[in-house]
């Protein structure tokens, strides 16, 4: 029985989007139960499908939704946080566990915007959690207990694998790893289908492989013990096919293209922070 279901907090999500209908749909996967789970938002037709899918309670009114909730679950767009989180503020008074997970919008604005000191983790989730293989980074401001801390940690891992960061700062980074991450790989997916059809194989052929390929070596990499330059290393016979593959990525400086990049990724999460965080 997972802790979730031996303290039975009741679970608020504010916004009913698509991640937050992604973490209703591994929490019931879980075996959590409907009963605690109620989730607001301002149009009432997406609030029906939203019911009608998982079950549960809704609400256009979210501070109904959040006065008597345990967990607040902030699912709205970073654009509209600062507004939400004010209307949220007299409802909050109970001092439940806040988790956001709109990108870019530090704990301390957060905090601030709420009107008190609440325990609030920061998560940065990423879409794979759609389908219960995401990839979470989760900060902890000072006022989130270790029960609390548990609780978002059971959450976010109905969804995926979770992981702590220490200073809020690394949440950053996080976002240039895996909350943007998937796009890189489908950014590689797409230019090897281009170029599977420009060396003469139908599109359908090119992309079945790709994408399998790219599957199976992600799996294989995350079962192995072996670091991934180990298994890439392995596959790269001396003067063979995929030694010139890889000594072209290489000659065209792949990994400083990357870590540009990844690094323009995290500077504008910290730009975000500055300009949503007001």
């Amino acid at each position: 029985m997972s802790i979730l279901n031996n303290a039975s907090p009741k679970i608020a999500f504010i916004g009913a989007g698509n991640m937050a209908k992604a973490i209703i749909g591994g929490l019931l996967a879980e075996g959590f139960k409907r009963i605690n789970i109620v989730a607001s938002g301002p149009r009432q037709e997406t609030l029906d499908r939203v019911a009608a899918e998982y079950g549960i309670n809704v609400t256009t009114d979210n501070q109904a939704a959040a006065s008597t909730a345990d967990v607040v679950v902030l699912a709205v767009k970073p654009q509209m946080l600062k507004e939400v989180c004010q209307g949220l503020a007299d409802s909050l008074a109970h001092k439940p566990l806040i988790i956001s997970l709109a990108a870019g919008i530090t704990t301390e604005s957060i905090a601030s915007w709420l009107g008190g000191d609440q325990a609030i983790v920061r998560c940065m989730p990423n879409t794979p959690s759609q389908l219960r293989v995401g990839a979470s980074g989760l900060f902890a401001n000072a006022h989130v207990s270790a029960a609390q801390k548990s609780t978002a940690n059971t959450i976010l891992g109905a969804v995926g694998i979770v992981q702590w960061v220490d200073d809020e700062a690394l949440i950053n980074p996080v976002t240039a790893v895996s909350g943007s991450g998937p796009a890189y790989f489908f950014l590689v997916m797409e230019a090897m289908i281009d170029a599977g059809v420009e060396l003469g194989l139908s599109r359908e052929s090119a992309t079945e492989l790709t994408l399998q390929t790219a599957l199976g070596a992600a799996i294989l990499a995350k079962q192995s013990a072996e670091d991934v330059a180990v298994l890439r290393r392995r596959v790269t016979s001396p003067k063979g096919t995929t030694e010139q593959a890889i000594n072209s990525f290489e000659n065209d400086q792949i990994r400083a293209m990357f870590s540009r990049a990844m690094t323009a990724c995290s500077n504008r999460a910290v730009e975000l922070s500055e300009l949503l965080g007001k």
